[in-house]
């Protein structure tokens, strides 16, 4: 089953990378077409075509394209500060998906297929969920980091010092990953770009609100005027006042979190004793096809649950 998977894989991408060569070629000999025959003995020694490099995962790039998620999984990787190629991400989920799922089919068949297709899912989540989670961190540093950035500008400003030059010296002053993003920012209008283009490509690469906010207020100022240091001070007040907000938030609905985690912990923690326990009473689970379908509705009922009370608590603030 596996091996027919991996064949089709093969050919589809085969399919894929051949009309795209073919496309790509007759654009290049419409583009460059020479009107002399010296012109065209030199069009010949000249390629525009770069030689296929293994290292750079074509086939991945090329199935993602097709399925426009290329640039969505670029944004991800950029926003968790990792130096990855999208193929190694494809292509590590993709040798994760095969490995649980020959480990499944191979070492316990009787398990079936349904199985060894649900452990294969998950060690294929491994990657992303990592990148993920990575993201997530780093966008919390950056949210830590942002209301004193926003106060050291204002000061900056107050002090003399123009609002692009204020960005490049937050790259002295603070770490990443606020300030390599606005270094970037700052070498990006430094380069010729508008600096509302810059800011915009900021917000972009940072999905917070705060960013959008800070973003809006420079835009504003810009074309109306107004103190732009006053401004950016009130607007770090408004985001220290959200964080105190969103403690008590979190202190408030604590219950509800723990009540969530517990009531998906005691089944899970009940099934392991009675698998110590009573080893044939939960072998039916695992040999018999009805009880293959209970123990996975249960599971899925499980993880509707407990998305549901997570969303009942999660309060944006």
């Amino acid at each position: 089953m596996w091996l027919i998977s991996l064949l089709a894989w093969w050919g589809v991408t085969l399919a894929l990378k051949s009309s795209d060569v073919n496309r790509i070629r007759a654009r290049i000999s419409r583009d460059y077409h020479a009107e002399d025959a010296k012109g065209k003995a030199a069009l010949q020694a000249l390629t525009l075509l770069p030689k296929q490099d293994k290292t750079k995962e074509q086939i991945a790039l090329r199935v993602l394209d097709k399925l426009r998620l290329s640039i969505r999984m670029r944004e991800l990787l950029e926003q968790a500060g990792l130096k990855w190629h999208i193929g190694r991400l494809v292509h590590g989920s993709l040798g994760l998906f095969l490995t649980g799922f020959c480990a499944i089919w191979l070492g316990a068949p009787k398990a079936g297929l349904v199985a060894a297709v649900g452990v294969g899912t998950v060690g294929a989540a491994g990657p992303l969920l990592f990148v993920l989670h990575k993201r997530r961190l780093r966008l919390k540093r950056f949210e830590e980091q942002f209301p004193e950035a926003l106060e050291f500008v204002a000061r900056s400003m107050r002090a003399g010092h123009a609002f692009s030059i204020s960005l490049e010296m937050l790259h002295r002053e603070f770490e990443d990953p606020l300030a390599g993003e606005f270094r970037r920012t700052f070498e990006e209008h430094n380069l010729g770009l508008p600096l509302d283009a810059a800011l915009e490509k900021l917000a972009r690469r940072v999905p917070l609100l705060d960013v959008q906010f800070l973003v809006s207020a420079v835009m504003l100022q810009k074309r109306t005027g107004g103190n732009l240091s006053e401004l950016l001070d009130k607007l770090a007040y408004l985001i220290r006042e959200r964080f105190k907000l969103r403690g008590r938030i979190r202190a408030v609905s604590a219950h509800g979190r723990m009540t969530g985690v517990a009531l998906t912990a005691i089944p899970i923690f009940v099934a392991l004793i009675m698998f110590f326990v009573n080893r044939d009473y939960v072998s039916f689970f695992c040999q018999d096809p009805t009880g293959r379908i209970m123990i996975g509705a249960a599971v899925l009922l499980q993880v509707v649950g407990y998305g549901i009370i997570r969303k009942i608590v999660h309060i944006e603030a």
